[in-house]
């Protein structure tokens, strides 16, 4: 089963950027597309974005897109997920999935 850890979070000010990181081990990302979500308190996790195994084909939540950008290095084993323009509503946990395996998360904390 792989296992998915996820870097780069962080607290940052209103308009700032952040790159997230997730990293997965024990499995490649063979075939498969990966996801972010994210999880703010007392609210449940929603999708944020998405991309396929070539790269070829994202998919974004209405209110993030413009804004953040996901890719992938397949050769390292790592999809990222740039955050532009970050807003307070941003703040959550940030969580990469692959099929049934999800990371630990990393908080993203936008400070207005």
């Amino acid at each position: 089963q792989v296992q998915l850890v996820e870097s780069g979070g962080g607290l940052v000010q209103a308009g700032g950027s952040l790159r997230l990181s997730c990293v997965a081990s024990g499995h490649t990302f063979i075939y498969a597309g990966t996801n972010w979500f994210r999880q703010a308190p007392g609210k449940e996790r929603e999708f944020v974005a998405s991309i396929n195994w070539g790269g070829e084909i994202t998919k974004y939540r209405d209110s993030v897109k413009g804004r953040f950008t996901i890719s992938r290095d397949n050769a390292k084993n790592t999809v990222y997920l740039q955050m532009n323009g970050l807003t307070p509503e941003d703040t959550a946990v940030y969580y990469c999935n692959f099929l049934a395996s999800w990371g630990a998360g990393t908080q993203v904390t936008v400070s207005s």
